[in-house]
C-alpha cells in the first residue's frame, strides 16, 4: 500500500536528526533515471526542514548493455560516477550523500568515504522505508552484536538442509548496518539491520546447502529446490541441484570472472521489522530485497567482490543469498539458532 507525502518526510526527518544533518551543513541527493520521485521529493524537503543546504545532482545511467538485469546490483563497480571527476568533487564537499542511485562496490564511493563524507543508501520503495524508520536501539543492537564478532576468530554454519561451512575470521573489518550515518566516513543503507564481515582469504571451506524457501538476490527469487555449494579455500567451486543451480550458474559465467565465485561479506540478520514472506509481493525491479537481507535470524552470505572492505577484488557480479533455519556460532558460542536469534548476543 503506497504512503503518503507526509509520512514519507516524517520518516526523512528522523533519519536526517539521527544523523545530525542542520543549519549550515550541505546535503547532497544523487539521482538517476530510477531513483523514486517521491523518495527524492520528500528527501529534500527534509533537508530543508533541518536547515541544511539540498542540492540535487542527477546523473546519467551506466551499465544498460552490460548487466542482465534492470537490479541495481547486478552489476556493481563501475556507475555513473565513473570517470566523472565533477560529480565526485561536489560530493566530497558535501556533509552528507543520500544515495538514492547506488553507489555500492564503487571505487567512488570509497574515495568519497575515505575523505571524510558520509553515504546513506535509500532505494527501496517508501512504503519499506516507512516501515523500517531505524533508530537508536537498532543501532544499539547492531553495535552489541558486532562487538562478538570482533572478538571471534572463527564462524560455523550449520542447517538441517545439509549446510556445513566454516569461515576463519579476523582479517577484515565489520559491515555494521543499522541504517543511518552518524560520523565522517560512514557509510549505510536504510533500511537495514545486519551485521556482517567478511571471512579471512583463502579460510572458507565446506558446503551451504539451500533449502526451499531461501533467497537469491538479485534474482529475488525463493529457491524451490535444493542447491549445493561446494567451497573449498574461500570459493565455490561447484554448484549442484535442479534448473535453479542451472540458472545461477549461468548467470555467474556470464560475468568470465573467476572472482565472482569468490566468498564476500557473511553475517546474519538482526531486523526484526523486516520479513522474509515481504519479497513475494513485490515485481522484482521493485525492491532490491533488503527485508531479506535484514529479516532477524537468517544467515547471510555472498559472493564476488570485497574491495569496499579493503580487499582487491572488484568483480562486477554480486550475489547476496540469505538463509533460513541455520545455525551460526562464533569460537563454538551459537549467536543464531534454527534460524532464531539467540537474543543474549
Amino acid at each position: 500500500m503506497p504512503v503518503s507525502d507526509y509520512e514519507l518526510f516524517q520518516a526523512w526527518k528522523s533519519v536526517l536528526a539521527l544523523c545530525e544533518i542542520g543549519p549550515g551543513q550541505t546535503v547532497t541527493v544523487l539521482t538517476s533515471q530510477d531513483s523514486n520521485e517521491q523518495t527524492i521529493r520528500c528527501a529534500i524537503l527534509a533537508v530543508r526542514e533541518a536547515g541544511a543546504v539540498a542540492n540535487r545532482l542527477d546523473v546519467q545511467p551506466t551499465n544498460g548493455s552490460l548487466s542482465l538485469s534492470r537490479d541495481p546490483l547486478a552489476f556493481v563497480g563501475t556507475t555513473p560516477l565513473t570517470n566523472n571527476p565533477a560529480a565526485v568533487a561536489m560530493l566530497k564537499a558535501s556533509d552528507l550523500v543520500l544515495d538514492l542511485m547506488t553507489l555500492l562496490f564503487s571505487a567512488e564511493q570509497h574515495d568519497i568515504l575515505e575523505a571524510g563524507g558520509r553515504i546513506l543508501l535509500a532505494v527501496e520503495p517508501p512504503e519499506v522505508l516507512v516501515r523500517m524508520v531505524p533508530t537508536l536501539a537498532d543501532r544499539e543492537t547492531v553495535l552489541a552484536a558486532s562487538r562478538k564478532l570482533q572478538a571471534a576468530r572463527s564462524m560455523h554454519v550449520t542447517s538441517e538442509a545439509g549446510t556445513n561451512v566454516t569461515f576463519a575470521l579476523g582479517q577484515y573489518p565489520m559491515l555494521e548496518e543499522y541504517g543511518f550515518v552518524d560520523k565522517p566516513g560512514r557509510w549505510d543503507h536504510w533500511p537495514s539491520g545486519f551485521l556482517a564481515t567478511w571471512s579471512n582469504e583463502g579460510s572458507a571451506q565446506g558446503k551451504i546447502v539451500l533449502a526451499p524457501g531461501d533467497i537469491l538476490l538479485p534474482q529475488k527469487a525463493y529457491v524451490q529446490q535444493p542447491i549445493t555449494f561446494d567451497i573449498e579455500n574461500g570459493f565455490v567451486t561447484s554448484i549442484s541441484g535442479g534448473f535453479e543451480a542451472d540458472h545461477l550458474r549461468d548467470y555467474m559465467e556470464s560475468f568470465n570472472d573467476p572472482e565472482v565465485y569468490a566468498i564476500s561479506h557473511i553475517g546474519w540478520g538482526l531486523q526484526k521489522r523486516a520479513h522474509w514472506s515481504v519479497l513475494g509481493f513485490y515485481d522484482r525491479e521493485a525492491s532490491i530485497g533488503m527485508d531479506s537481507r535484514a529479516c532477524a535470524g537468517n544467515f547471510l552470505w555472498s559472493t564476488g567482490p570485497n574491495n569496499e572492505a579493503g580487499g582487491t577484488r572488484d568483480t562486477a557480479c554480486h550475489i547476496d543469498i540469505p538463509m533460513r533455519n541455520c545455525t551460526v556460532a562464533l569460537d563454538g558460542s551459537p549467536v543464531v539458532i534454527g534460524g532464531k536469534l539467540v537474543e543474549a548476543v
